[in-house]
């Protein structure tokens, strides 16, 4: 699966990178960072509660 992030959205609550550190950081002011655009099916589980954690939408599952 293909992920994207839109910094602007991003709030900085850490949801993510509690999800998922292997995917997501953020970076001195709190904003996300990917740090890898494709996830295997064996990360999906992780992925996706990062997606579902985000409380503004910022990161988003573009393909399976």
């Amino acid at each position: 699966m293909k992920l994207t992030v839109d910094a602007r959205k991003c709030c900085g609550s850490g949801q993510c990178v509690l999800a998922a550190p292997e995917f997501f950081d953020q970076d001195d002011t709190g904003i996300v960072v990917l740090l890898a655009e494709e996830a295997g099916d064996d990360a999906a589980g992780d992925v996706e509660e990062a997606v579902f954690s985000c409380p503004t939408a910022a990161i988003e599952i573009v393909g399976r």
